[in-house]
């Protein structure tokens, strides 16, 4: 893990760079917000530019930059992303994060994904504690590649704490770390593989079958889990939303995420730390925690990058920034 953690003075000079931001219009608009992050990107601290720009050109599968500034007055944690949506909750640390993404890569969101936006929050819903989504926390969410599915899934997939008290940790693997024997990382490396749209995903037309069952075949994609690289090899994995199409490759499965859960892990945020996991490199969960809706429970800011949003374009109508599944 490669880490860096922000002076009082840089903190202060990303307050101003954040300020002029939000202040730059009456209402908020997310997709100014972004643009005009991407415009003062070049003014975040020098020691901050070179860091990220070293971590993308290093592949870094797991980069963290703590120190990042949060707002004093930050609000109770809302109970859900759609409660955080209506009330405009976090705007200052969307932009903060934003910022610090836009010196990576390029931002995006899903259409299908928590109403389009480009910022997502992570934080636990009543009624939801035992998805498998970010929405959960009573159950433990499984390593994986964030939106498995999808050939044009994010590069890098960053966490910004605004608040854990429970220090609950999010959960990590890479794939540098792990020796696969020949066998299986033969395998792993032919498209016997089948990956589904995750439940954070609705009304996609991946997720569009006739059973409802959001593992029918029907609705995946096929692929290698290993790829790349044939030293350093990218990986493709999410035990709850992926099959093997035949025994030798379901025993695969089966073997490479007894190794995955092994080598894991665990990076405990706090308010400030974000965090910017190589969606290609590593595969990342989180554990499980008691929601208390008071208020107080684990809040985070998530937000998909994109090292050439060209490739995203491509499977669209127009140069939106929000992509469709």
């Amino acid at each position: 893990m490669h880490k860096l953690v922000l002076t009082a003075e840089e903190r202060a000079s990303i307050d101003v760079l954040v300020d002029g931001i939000v202040a730059a219009d009456e209402t908020w608009d997310p997709m100014a917000a972004m643009d005009r992050a991407a415009e003062a990107a070049p003014a975040l601290p020098r020691r901050l530019r070179a860091f990220l720009a070293q971590a993308r050109a290093a592949e870094s599968d797991v980069t963290v930059v703590s120190g990042l500034p949060i707002d004093p007055g930050l609000p109770p944690t809302p109970s859900g992303w759609d409660l955080a949506a209506k009330s405009g909750a976090g705007h200052r640390e969307e932009v903060a994060l934003l910022l610090c993404g836009t010196a990576l890569g390029d931002p995006f969101g899903w259409e299908s994904q928590q109403d389009g936006r480009i910022v997502h929050d992570v934080c636990p819903a009543p009624g939801m504690e035992a998805s498998l989504t970010s929405a959960s926390s009573a159950k433990t969410l499984s390593l994986h590649t964030e939106d498995v599915f999808h050939p044009c899934r994010a590069d890098y997939v960053s966490l910004l704490c605004l608040r854990n008290p429970d220090a609950v940790g999010t959960t990590v693997t890479r794939v540098g770390s792990l020796d696969f024997p020949d066998s299986l990382r033969d395998t792993l490396r032919e498209s016997r593989f089948r990956f589904y749209p995750d439940d954070s995903h609705t009304g996609t037309s991946h997720s569009a079958n006739t059973t409802g069952d959001a593992c029918d075949p029907s609705n995946g994609t096929m692929g290698p889990v290993l790829f790349g690289p044939e030293h350093s090899p990218y990986l493709r994995f999410d035990i709850d939303f992926m099959s093997g199409e035949d025994e030798e490759a379901a025993e695969a499965v089966t073997a490479a995420q007894e190794m995955l859960s092994k080598a894991a892990g665990r990076v405990a945020l706090e308010p400030g730390d974000a965090v910017f996991i190589d969606n290609y490199q590593a595969v990342h969960g989180r554990e499980p925690f008691a929601a208390r809706y008071d208020g107080n429970d684990r809040w985070l800011k998530r937000l998909n990058i994109s090292r050439d949003i060209r490739r995203l374009y491509a499977g669209s109508t127009n140069r939106s920034r929000i992509i469709p599944a």
